[in-house]
């Protein structure tokens, strides 16, 4: 496949332009123009790149990509020795960061919502990247908390009474504490997300509204994946995804 397809294709499918986003989305180190091979990863790390160039891909796409705002611009220490992999070996890096949490279908909240068998109704929070589902029967915090474990792989740090009463889901993968309040004013009863703050077990002890936190990494390793599995079956691309396990 051709690199600037692949380019544009990327772009449309996520909607890029919709977004106002803390690093560029897209195709952020070009590298060869022919692509057969493609790695999906969370975090375009130096552990994922090797690896990546050891199974011989052309294109790597992760969530987590490079050139974030406020970040030294010099390319040195770390920066210097994953450019240097990439352009070395020529490899293309597409990274997509809010687009690949806000997809309807391919995106982290999507797909972790399917794994969660949870179907969503309504949107919260900026963007509406906050998803909130309505269960068929209530359940207690202590079942919602093993079902986690069981799908993420995780024990997810729990704030609330395990025997309250669930019914009002809400998820927001990744960093996304902040979220919290906003899926307390829609009406959630438990929020989950990657990662926890300080004033998060107030606000949880406060509110009545349960909280977890099951990892940033644990809980967006499902979008990279969809989206490669769906470039492998409408362009015929080998794909392969690469986790580099992260216990944040």
């Amino acid at each position: 496949m051709d690199r600037i397809e692949l380019e544009l294709y990327l772009n449309g499918l996520l909607d890029t332009g919709r977004f106002k986003d803390y690093s560029p989305n897209g195709l952020q180190v070009e590298g060869r123009r022919r692509v057969d091979k493609i790695a999906t990863g969370v975090t375009a790390s130096l552990a994922f790149l090797e690896a990546a160039l050891e199974w011989g891909a052309d294109a790597v796409l992760v969530h987590h990509g490079y050139f974030w705002h406020n970040e030294t611009p010099q390319v040195t220490g770390r920066k210097y020795r994953r450019l240097k992999l990439l352009l070395a070996n020529d490899i293309n890096l597409f990274a997509f960061h809010l687009p690949l949490d806000a997809h309807p279908e391919l995106g982290n909240n999507a797909q972790l919502g399917a794994r969660m068998g949870l179907i969503g109704e309504s949107h919260f929070g900026p963007d509406d990247l906050g998803w909130m589902a309505t269960l068929p029967m209530p359940i207690t915090l202590a079942h919602f908390v093993a079902q986690v474990e069981q799908t993420l792989g995780r024990t997810p740090l729990a704030l609330g009474d395990p025997d309250s009463e669930l019914r009002r889901v809400a998820w927001c993968t990744g960093a996304a504490q902040s979220y919290f309040e906003a899926a307390i004013d829609a009406g959630a009863d438990v929020f989950l997300t990657g990662e926890v703050s300080e004033p998060t077990t107030h606000i949880s002890a406060e509110s009545g509204v349960a909280f977890l936190a099951a990892g940033h990494h644990a809980t967006e390793r499902y979008g990279v994946q969809a989206v490669g599995a769906h470039l492998s079956e409408r362009f015929d691309l080998e794909h392969l995804f690469i986790d580099i396990d992260n216990p944040v």
